[in-house]
C-alpha cells in the first residue's frame, strides 16, 4: 500500500540560535492555497465539460441522430454531480473564509 504524502509538509530541523523570524516558515504562496486553486479550477472545468456533453447529446436526441437515448439522463446525471460539488467546494470555502474574519475580530 502506498501512502500519499501531498498533504504531509516535512518539518525543518532547527539550528542552535536560529530565532524563529530567522526561519521564515511561510512560504510566499501557500502549498494549501495552490491545492485548492487547482481542486476547484478541475472542478470549473469538470462542469464545463459536462454541461457541454449534455448539450451536445440534447442536440443529438433533438435531431435524431443519438442511437442510445439513456445516454442523456446519464449526462445530465453526471452534470448535475459535478455543479453540486462545485456549489459544495464554494460553499465550504466561504464558510471557512468567514471564519477567519470571526477569529481575526
Amino acid at each position: 500500500m502506498e501512502i500519499n504524502n501531498q498533504f504531509i509538509t516535512p518539518m525543518k530541523p532547527w539550528t542552535f540560535g536560529e530565532s524563529v523570524s530567522e526561519r521564515n516558515t511561510m512560504p510566499k504562496e501557500s502549498e494549501g492555497a495552490t491545492l485548492f486553486k487547482d481542486i476547484f479550477a478541475n472542478a470549473v472545468n469538470n462542469v464545463k465539460l459536462t454541461q457541454a456533453d449534455v448539450e451536445n447529446k440534447q442536440y443529438l436526441l433533438a435531431t435524431g441522430q443519438l442511437e442510445d437515448a439513456h445516454s442523456l439522463p446519464i449526462a445530465e446525471s453526471k452534470a448535475a454531480i459535478s455543479l453540486s460539488m462545485m456549489v459544495t467546494l464554494r460553499n465550504k470555502a466561504l464558510a471557512s473564509y468567514n471564519e477567519l474574519i470571526k477569529m481575526n475580530t
